[in-house]
């Protein structure tokens, strides 16, 4: 059967301006590296028989370069509120077991660092925030000089086919990466395999 969810992320991470890593291109955080979340609020969606509508995740990701030269270390929080049985349909989904576009990123993942159970509270709108555990994700959007957000397309590695650009704050500490955000993006998502 796969997987189909449907929601709001949020992206945040260390690198300078506007992330590079979604057009492939070398990441400017942190010596070169770009470490960052992606937070999901999942309004509908499931995996097999699982229903996944109202959990949320955070997908901690560490890239050293390039997106496509690999090495990614990935990871998962989920949300303490949700049940075993939706928190191993999560890990299924999220680290490429279940097909889709996580799959892709499984084959350019040198390490999974595993899944693990934490508060996420989720403030969804035109500029959503989160908080996983003891980390606070905020997220203001670029706009333009009408005042409507900055957004971006079709980008290699776009979590959806268009999404808004901007800036977030805060200090970042889940999986044992560690970091200081600078970049955010946001967007509606409709995920399948």
């Amino acid at each position: 059967m796969g997987f189909q969810l449907k929601g709001t992320f949020l992206g945040h991470c260390d690198c300078k301006a506007i992330c590079p890593c979604a057009v492939d291109e070398e990441p400017t955080g942190r010596d070169g590296q770009c470490h960052g979340l992606i937070v999901v609020n999942i309004d509908n969606g499931s995996l097999d028989d699982t229903d996944l509508s109202g959990t949320k995740a955070a997908l901690s990701y560490f890239s050293p370069g390039k997106i496509t030269n690999g090495g990614l270390r990935l990871g998962l929080v989920v949300d303490d509120t949700a049940s075993d049985q939706q928190a191993t349909a999560l890990e299924r989904i999220f680290s490429g077991q279940a097909g889709g576009m996580f799959a892709e990123f499984a084959g350019l993942t040198e390490k999974w660092v595993g899944t693990e159970r934490a508060p996420i509270a989720f403030t969804d709108g035109e500029e959503p925030s989160a908080v996983i555990g003891q980390t606070q994700v905020n997220f203001t959007a670029y706009r333009g000089q009408d005042g409507n957000v900055t957004t971006a397309r079709n980008a290699a590695f776009g979590f959806a086919p268009e999404f808004t650009l901007g800036k977030s704050s805060g200090r970042s500490g889940v999986l044992g990466e560690s970091f200081d955000a600078s970049y955010g993006e946001a967007a509606k998502f409709e995920w399948a395999s």
